[in-house]
């Protein structure tokens, strides 16, 4: 007998096997959870549901989910379907209260309802393994009902869930996924444990990004958490440095930790002056980005509060910007540039929430090098002419022009990306290699890490950008670092997204005056120990949300 014939045959037989079994409640549930899987309408709301109410991994998690399903269903409608024709299962066998009210005329193979399926839940576990967890259950339930009210076989399914697999897999090339909570990349250091904030001042930009989507008030959800901290909140109109230099005489007379709740600019502006104060640094991200947070182990407000109750932070470089006569300009704790990089990140990030950062980040390039100017300057007294020049505080990763994190922080480093702009037909290459994704093998494209980096001839330069800020240029530059200059609150473990946020939720139940919030009370009993669990705190090395 062929192997094809025989594939059919079984194929067949478990179609009729399925078709003829009677789950109960099955006829009810699923043929309602395929209809709302229609048009992807339940991964939709799924993405929708992460956004609104989950943190920065469940944002992250619910924008690979919808890139991975977009690739999936345009790979399944547009070519699968219609290369390989297979004649939908007769319905029969199937009690008519299963059957769909409009039979679909598509061809049966393969399944595009678990194409995407298959599809979201992948890139929701690829960035969020937890969540992933959750919602496999449901797309698992999602493609067997394809079967159970009628409408593919068995293998039809089996193929839509391996080219959803396929499809998240594939985003990866283009758009790495951040790495899981990092154990061993940041060098922990002890910092005050100040139990329920007492002692600590926080200054929260008004003005900064987004706020927390979806959530409490930035001033009343600090307070929740750390009900004895002082916060001092930047109004509009005042000037936000006389408002951090006001908050640093404070933290030095109190517990000499500083708090600054914002984006990555306010954050930078607070990191230079803790540094230059000795003070601890505590950052609760606002932003709209929040970079910074998220490569220093703080993505949450909930994170940086129980690392301040705990005193646990890390180590961090602080970046130094001069003029050429040694006068300070500026300092960084993320990126420097000057150029086309300034502009390629406003139009990558207009981009990224639809598309991911790599794909962004190509079509951006290819938009500003359109109207690009080159820039002549000498570096380390080496005439260059470029397009662009980055700096990181530290070594970035993926290389190329969409650096997404670092997992070390103190290693005295800059990380210098440059794009050469006199080569042959350099605009034509650098756009090849970036949509290959070949751009570290690029000629025109060079990388290197030194410990300061000299910058001259800048009179054609009117700004530099910084942390999301531009600062007026001068003509000679000296970037340096001050190798673990800032003590940074992070929490020593994964807290865990889900578990922050229901702590949180349960905690705005105000509770009568003078009684601990639910988060305060298990917060005392340490990060994880739970009610009902033995005393000895569980080990976290398991994948982050």
């Amino acid at each position: 007998m062929h192997p094809r014939s025989r594939l059919s045959r079984l194929d067949h037989a478990w179609f009729e096997r399925v078709a003829a079994a009677h789950i109960p409640g099955a006829d009810q549930a699923l043929p309602a959870l395929s209809r709302a899987a229609d048009h992807s309408r339940l991964w939709l709301g799924a993405a929708a549901a992460l956004t609104a109410l989950g943190g920065p991994k469940a944002r992250r998690a619910a924008r690979r989910g919808l890139g991975s399903l977009a690739l999936a269903s345009l790979t399944t409608n547009v070519v699968a379907k219609y290369a390989v024709r297979r004649h939908r299962p007769s319905n029969d066998l199937v009690p008519f209260v299963r059957r769909p009210t409009k039979a679909p005329w598509t061809s049966s193979f393969p399944s595009g309802h678990s194409a995407s399926a298959a599809a979201f839940v992948a890139g929701v576990a690829l960035e969020a393994p937890r969540y992933g967890a959750i919602l496999a259950p449901v797309a698992a339930a999602v493609a067997f009902s394809r079967v159970y009210v009628g409408v593919h076989y068995p293998g039809d399914v089996l193929a839509g869930c391996a080219l959803g697999l396929a499809a998240a897999a594939v985003t990866c090339y283009w758009w790495p996924p951040r790495p899981p909570f990092v154990r061993d990349g940041r060098t922990r250091v002890e910092a005050p444990a100040l139990p329920r904030g007492a002692g600590l001042v926080v200054v929260v930009n008004s003005g900064s990004g987004k706020g927390v989507p979806g959530r409490l008030p930035v001033d009343e959800h600090l307070r929740i958490l750390l009900p004895e901290a002082e916060v001092l909140v930047r109004e509009q109109g005042e000037d936000l440095m006389e408002v951090l230099d006001k908050a640093v005489v404070r933290a030095q007379g109190s517990a000499g930790v500083l708090g600054v709740c914002g984006g990555d600019g306010t954050v930078s502006a607070a990191a230079s002056r803790a540094a230059g104060a000795g003070l601890a640094l505590a950052v609760f991200p606002a932003g709209t980005l929040n970079h910074f947070a998220l490569d220093a182990g703080a993505a949450t407000f909930e994170d940086t509060a129980h690392a301040v109750q705990h005193g646990e932070a890390v180590r961090v470089d602080l970046a130094h910007v001069t003029d050429g006569e040694g006068a300070a300009v500026t300092d960084f704790v993320n990126t420097f540039s000057i150029g086309l990089y300034p502009e390629l990140v406003r139009r990558r990030e207009k981009l990224e929430g639809r598309i991911g950062k790599w794909p962004a980040a190509a079509l951006s390039l290819l938009s500003v090098l359109r109207d690009a100017t080159p820039l002549h300057l000498r570096i380390d007294g080496e005439p260059r002419t470029l397009w662009l020049l980055f700096a990181g505080n530290g070594h970035y990763y993926p290389d190329g022009l969409a650096p997404s994190h670092r997992p070390h922080l103190d290693e005295g480093l800059l990380d210098i990306r440059t794009v050469d702009a006199d080569a042959r037909l350099a605009r034509t290459r650098l756009a090849i290699s970036t949509l290959g994704v070949a751009l570290n093998r690029s000629r025109v494209f060079h990388t290197q890490r030194v410990e300061k980096l000299s910058l001259d001839g800048l009179a054609e330069i009117d700004l530099l950008a910084h942390d999301g800020e531009t600062t007026a240029a001068p003509d000679s530059l000296r970037l340096t670092k001050s190798r673990g200059a800032l003590t940074v609150y992070s929490p020593a473990a994964d807290l865990g997204e889900i578990r922050q946020q229901f702590l949180t939720a349960t905690a705005h139940l105000a509770p009568p005056a003078g009684t601990p919030s639910p988060w305060q009370q298990l917060r005392s009993r340490g990060a994880s120990q739970w009610p009902g669990r033995p005393t000895e705190p569980p080990d976290h090395t398991g994948p982050a949300l």
